[in-house]
């Protein structure tokens, strides 16, 4: 697996992470066991990235213990990232996503993220949504210690703009932005001039678009009542078909290339620049297999047309229900 730098700051990690929110959270029944052995599986292929968060065990830790668990025997050969910033409080559906970045509660975060990842610090400590009742600054200067004491060792920032990055560059170098990324979400690009000025690297959340990406989504309504994507847009009457033709096509293509389709759009997020490295998810062993082969797939310009014409502006669909997009400011 090769690896690529992200930042200024010296944060290197393979060309392609993983990204585990989907272990204990999003996308029906979990099974703890099956993602340990996910993890572990994703290592002995040459995967060194590894993403959690605070959020995604919901006061309880269990997605940080679980990666922490599954990186036991190798911690020190891996670069794990969590979050910080949720209001954790009460439950998300009564919240609404409300947010809480302020010093203390931050300082309790990475407290407990350490323990719960049986770690003695955090290689990667993002703010996980701007929360607009902090300043940035203030944010930064908090991360800022935790790095000085040791707990973390590189920041990073979700879902912002050039106005935030530059505020809280200018207090703590940011050494990712991490924001959803894909063939069906290409809208974060008008980002990157900031972040190769700045010298910040991307990291791409969502690079197989929740899975639509893989020729095998089905219509909203036809997956387990938690999953999030019987609520997601893409996956809606209209949207859906128009969603479905756009993969068909791709895959043809893919297949021309002796490759997946997974492993196109995989491939294709990474010719957009150096400084990009997608975290796709899976619980099962064959999908990482089949994910951390893409770094091996060259798409030629001749590809790359192909893929910009079947997609000239992304898919079809908001990237979430009733316009609950993050504003990049």
């Amino acid at each position: 697996m090769q690896h690529r730098t992200l930042g200024s700051q010296g944060l290197e990690v393979s060309a392609i992470g993983y990204g585990a929110m989907g272990l204990t959270m999003a996308y029906g029944p979990t099974d703890a066991e099956a993602g340990v052995a996910a993890l572990r599986r994703a290592h002995d292929l040459g995967v060194t990235f590894f993403d959690t968060a605070e959020m995604y065990g919901w006061g309880t830790g269990s997605n940080e213990i679980l990666v922490g668990k599954a990186v036991r025997d190798f911690r020190d050969d891996v670069v794990l990232a969590t979050k910080f910033g949720v209001d954790m409080s009460v439950p998300w559906e009564e919240t609404g996503g409300a947010l809480n970045s302020r010093p203390d509660n931050i300082r309790t975060v990475a407290d407990n993220s350490l323990r719960y990842l049986g770690v003695d610090h955090i290689d990667v400590f993002y703010q996980h949504r701007v929360d607009p009742q902090v300043p940035i600054e203030e944010v930064a200067g908090t991360v800022k210690e935790l790095i000085d004491a040791g707990k973390v060792r590189y920041f990073g920032l979700s879902e912002a703009g050039p106005e935030t990055i530059r505020k809280a560059h200018a207090v703590q170098p940011v050494s990712v932005l991490q924001t959803e990324y894909s063939l069906l979400e290409p809208d974060v690009e008008q980002l990157f001039p900031t972040l190769d000025e700045l010298g910040i690297g991307f990291v791409a959340y969502s690079p197989l678009g929740r899975g639509f990406i893989t020729g095998t989504a089905k219509p909203a309504g036809q997956y387990e009542a938690t999953d999030i994507r019987n609520g997601d847009p893409r996956w809606q009457p209209g949207n859906f078909e128009k969603n479905v033709e756009a993969v068909d096509r791709l895959a043809e293509l893919a297949e021309a290339r002796g490759a997946t389709v997974s492993q196109l759009a995989l491939a294709w997020l990474l010719t957009r620049g150096e400084h990009i490295v997608p975290i796709p998810g899976t619980r099962s062993p064959k999908r990482i297999e089949e994910n951390t082969a893409a770094a091996d797939l060259t798409l030629t310009d001749t590809d790359l047309k192909a893929i910009d014409e079947i997609l000239p502006q992304g898919g079809f669909g908001a990237r979430y229900a009733g316009g609950h997009v993050p504003t990049w400011t």
